[in-house]
């Protein structure tokens, strides 16, 4: 007698259980650098951090007591949208030509002239669009059918940028020092 599995995935290979292609061998990740990610632990609570204890240094785990937690003020956090989008990095993500441009080109423009989204309010603030997909034409077209022809000054767009690897983080820091009010970054 032969037995039959049942496979709740008939076909098991997507792809992902052969080599990464070794032409893109880069060494330089986010995580690398001298960059301090949490900074709250030491800035806003004034520690030393010349204290191993205290900063983590010397190999050890930066701790924080439930006292000190406490009796510690951090600022609060600014929503871009309130009570919907906060300060951070997001993904938004979904199937082809179900209108994720749309929607962000809707954020984007709400965030830059301090518009209401859907009966949430909005902090008016400059806006980076990188439209890496498109060209100034296709934007041209897409925000006129959404907007007409009211125009957002702080509304910036780019159909081109630098790859992380070529120094992405570069053009923005120095798109945020142009532009003191940045609020998103799409």
């Amino acid at each position: 007698m032969i037995e039959k599995k049942k496979s709740t995935a008939p076909v098991s290979s997507v792809g992902a259980d052969g080599e990464q292609p070794k032409t893109k061998n880069y060494t330089e990740i986010i995580a690398n650098g001298n960059v301090k990610n949490n900074l709250q632990a030491t800035v806003f609570r004034g520690f030393d951090t010349n204290c191993p204890e205290k900063s983590g240094q010397g190999g050890g785990l930066q701790t924080v007591s439930m006292t000190e937690l406490y009796d510690t003020v951090y600022p609060p956090r600014t929503p871009v949208v309130d009570g919907f989008l906060y300060g951070g990095t997001y993904l938004f993500v979904g199937a082809p030509k179900v209108g994720k441009s749309f929607f962000m080109g809707q954020l984007a423009y709400h965030v830059a002239m301090g518009l209401p989204l859907w009966n949430y309010p909005v902090r008016k603030g400059t806006v980076l669009y990188l439209a890496l997909e498109d060209d100034y034409a296709r934007l041209q077209r897409r925000l006129s059918v959404m907007f007409g022809v009211e125009c957002a000054d702080n509304l910036f767009f780019a159909t081109q940028a630098k790859t992380l690897n070529e120094g992405l983080d570069g053009e923005l820091e120095g798109f945020i020092k142009e532009h003191k009010d940045a609020r998103l970054i799409i």
